[in-house]
């Protein structure tokens, strides 16, 4: 079990460890600092690639939406986001991490054209706030055997291989995530093999909604927030079409949440016109104390400068953006719908997944009911209900 965690922006010993090896090690030589030009990114990243790989199955403007992100990013992770050296080491390593995973696909898809082409079963989107209940959600609809979900090393790990080795990379970056951030899994429950959101997916073609959990760069989100998505989620239909096409369960309806989707709805189900969605609520207060404790969380790793009243701040504009967006794009769409209060899951969560089933046709059988009560029973005594205890602690700490 993790230590108490005491103050929104505590860390782990590790972290404060790392940013001192590195703050010597650099001025002496020991070792480069990582740069965050694009330049030198770029050219880090694309050794071993073609040029070829960075279009390969896109198109010229969602060639050039993704250098632009690049650079806007970037240049705002530089210029704002008062990195410490461990959050300057991270912000170079995922960005370049982006940009070789934008050309491995490129030169898979080179390779394997039928691959992007893959036809999908109509998907089930788990859609809602942070924290609204989205990640149970879509556990308890992932058991149903009659369904498939994207595990968290293919999220992260999105170009497929063999032997497939992406479990063991998905484990061993948990450990060292649980090493530096012993209080992960309060946060959010992980398993390198398990149902996961994809997240990745996002990140890989440089959306907004990873980095501006970690960095404050306000500039970037900005822009990313007032950019047409729509070359994202055709880059993420391509690696979800790819991702399906070599597991062979594209006849099956993938489960998928990320908490963004509510922010870009209208995107995603132009996309996915087909799809069943499943739309979370929880009270707004629970929501947005929770969201705020996990970007503090992970903010604090990677800055010696956070502010907590500007993130609470933050974070109350992002959840009115996301509710008013998401409200916009269900109005318009006429697919099935199922709306789930957090309570009732927490009370009753049978009868609340009956409800679902029913609301989007689906048969709720005797192995989705088994399925979901093992999940149900694991989650009992899981970690991340540590992260209550924390924030009522936090909440007792708060002047008046």
């Amino acid at each position: 079990m993790p230590p108490p965690r005491h103050h929104p922006l505590a860390r782990a010993p590790l972290v404060d460890r790392g940013n001192r090896l590195l703050a010597r090690a650099w001025p002496k030589g020991w070792l480069a600092v990582p740069p965050l030009d694009p330049p030198a990114l770029w050219a880090k990243a694309s050794k071993g690639f073609s040029p070829d790989d960075e279009s390969a199955g896109r198109s010229a403007v969602e060639v050039a939406d993704f250098r632009l992100r690049l650079e806007k990013l970037a240049g705002s992770a530089a210029a704002e986001a008062q990195l410490n050296p461990v959050g300057l080491a991270a912000a170079h390593g995922q960005l370049v991490r982006a940009i070789r995973q934008r050309l491995a696909l490129g030169r898979l898809w080179r390779a394997r054209p039928d691959l992007p082409a893959t036809m999908l079963a109509p998907p089930i989107l788990v859609v809602g706030q942070m924290r609204a209940g989205t990640t149970r959600l879509h556990r308890l609809l992932a058991a149903d055997p009659a369904h498939v979900a994207t595990r968290f090393c293919d999220s992260w790990n999105p170009v497929p291989q063999r032997p497939d080795l992406r479990p063991l990379r998905g484990a061993m970056a948990l450990a060292l995530g649980r090493l530096a951030n012993p209080w992960l899994d309060t946060l959010h429950p992980f398993g390198a093999s398990e149902p996961d959101e994809e997240l990745g997916w996002l990140a890989a073609a440089l959306d907004h909604a990873t980095y501006e959990a970690q960095w404050r760069i306000p500039s970037f989100v900005a822009f990313s927030e007032a950019r047409d998505p729509a070359p994202v989620y055709a880059e993420f239909a391509r690696i979800l079409a790819t991702d399906a096409g070599w597991h062979r369960n594209s006849a099956q309806p993938r489960v998928m949440k990320v908490p963004q989707f509510a922010e870009d709805l209208a995107a995603v189900l132009a996309r996915f016109s087909d799809a069943r969605v499943v739309v979370a609520r929880r009270d707004p207060a629970a929501v947005h104390a929770s969201a705020c404790s996990l970007v503090a969380n992970q903010m604090a790793m990677q800055s010696d400068a956070v502010d907590l009243a500007w993130l609470e701040q933050e974070w109350h504009r992002k959840a009115a953006l996301r509710e008013a967006r998401m409200e916009a794009a269900l109005a318009k769409f006429t697919g099935p719908v199922a709306v789930v209060e957090y309570d009732v899951v927490s009370d009753d969560w049978q009868s609340a997944m009956r409800g679902i089933y029913s609301a989007l046709g689906l048969a709720f059988t005797p192995a989705a009911a088994a399925g979901m009560a093992r999940v149900m029973r694991a989650g009992d005594d899981a970690a991340h209900r540590r992260h209550a205890d924390s924030l009522r602690h936090f909440a007792a700490q708060r002047p008046g």
